[in-house]
């Protein structure tokens, strides 16, 4: 069976912050720990699959890795976070630390630069470019890594040096009567390093604002509500940390002629009673040109005709839809005295034989003639 997503696991979505994620975490345990549920076989599972999706969201290196490349990134061994619960300590180590001072390593663990956000790019196609595919540019304001520093924040020659108020944990411990309790260190911001000569290009962050010229491969069959994920092209993290992505979210405008429904395309053609009559032949339009469509005699108004693969090939599969034509007799207008005279000609002769030329509308007001002599009787 298929691992579900790790942020659909926890609830927090793909730009979440570590404490966002931490806070989802110590929730979530706290309800399906096997202390708690007796015994319960599925919420023991769901346990291990919380505490093996937050083992990989909170930390770095791991995250980053899920991000690109999904759970392939931990098939061979990688993480090694879901085998087994462990004891009361090991699953709650973390979330009550920083209150007791319980959590792994001298001073807790050490404060992390965050990834840098997700980011979204909104582009509007129209449909002939959504189902063919095309190639574009965009332009898109963001943070970068800063080139003279590497995106260290220290001036280039320099380095960042261990905070020496939290020994590089990025936490400090403080005595309040029985109790130690954790805070952020406030020398170092919970960053666990100092930049005591910053870099003058981005002000010691790592990271300066930027206008990027990205290029977009569009995929052919792409629709409305359709992403495409650029990895590693969001905004860069602090410090060094690792990019987000950038999500190019797809909006095809509507056609003047067809309307999709995912592989399908819909269309009207409008048609001469004569043609509705006695059949024809007549063009209808698709995305490759005009086709030629046998109209066969006594066709009715709305009558739906497939055109087999004249649709759309999905960029999900590769089966490629259908074309439906549906005919709408059209009224002649602006008719001469002489046309609307043969016309007169024309109903009066088949005026005698009505249920032969016209069932249904014979049929119709035949029922509404019997509806009314029902009521009267």
């Amino acid at each position: 069976m298929s691992k579900r997503d790790y942020y659909e696991v926890l609830g927090v979505s793909k730009s979440a912050e570590e404490r966002e994620i931490k806070k989802s975490y110590k929730k979530l345990a706290m309800k399906y720990h096997p202390d708690r549920t007796q015994g319960d076989k599925v919420k023991e599972e769901t346990f291990k699959e919380i505490k093996e999706a937050y083992e990989i969201l909170k930390d770095d290196q791991k995250r980053a890795a899920y991000d690109q490349y999904g759970h392939a990134a931990f098939e061979q061994g990688g993480h090694g976070g879901g085998g087994g619960h462990g004891d009361f300590g090991d699953a709650f180590g973390d979330i009550f630390g920083d209150i007791f001072g319980g959590g792994r390593g001298r001073g807790g663990r050490q404060s992390r630069a965050q990834r840098g956000s997700d980011l979204r790019y909104n582009v509007e196609l129209n449909l002939e470019d959504a189902v063919k595919g095309k190639s574009l540019e965009i332009k898109v304001p963001t943070f970068v890594s800063c080139d003279p520093c590497n995106g260290s924040g220290a001036k280039k020659g320099t380095s960042a040096k261990t905070c020496a108020t939290c020994h590089g944990h990025g936490q400090v411990q403080m005595r309040q009567g029985l109790f130690a309790v954790q805070q952020t260190c406030p020398t170092c911001s919970g960053k666990g390093k100092v930049i005591s000569d910053p870099c003058t290009s981005c002000r010691g962050q790592g990271r300066v604002e930027k206008t990027k010229t990205l290029s977009v491969k569009i995929p052919p069959g792409v629709d409305t509500g359709d992403r495409i994920r650029l990895s590693g092209e969001g905004e860069a993290g602090e410090y060094g940390a690792p990019a987000g992505d950038l999500y190019v979210q797809v909006n095809v405008r509507d056609h003047e002629i067809f309307v999709r429904d995912e592989n399908h395309l819909y269309c009207e053609v409008p048609i001469s009673f004569v043609t509705a009559a006695l059949g024809g032949e007549i063009e209808v339009p698709t995305l490759g040109g005009k086709v030629k469509l046998k109209v066969p005699k006594e066709t009715q108004t709305g009558k739906m005709f497939r055109l087999r693969g004249k649709g759309v090939k999905s960029v999900r599969s590769s089966s490629t839809g259908d074309l439906m034509c549906k005919v709408v007799l059209e009224t002649p207008i602006n008719l001469s005295g002489d046309q609307a005279d043969l016309l007169r000609q024309l109903e009066e002769k088949m005026g005698k034989s009505s249920k032969k030329h016209s069932p249904k509308e014979t049929g119709f007001f035949e029922g509404v003639k019997n509806f009314f002599d029902d009521l009267k009787s």
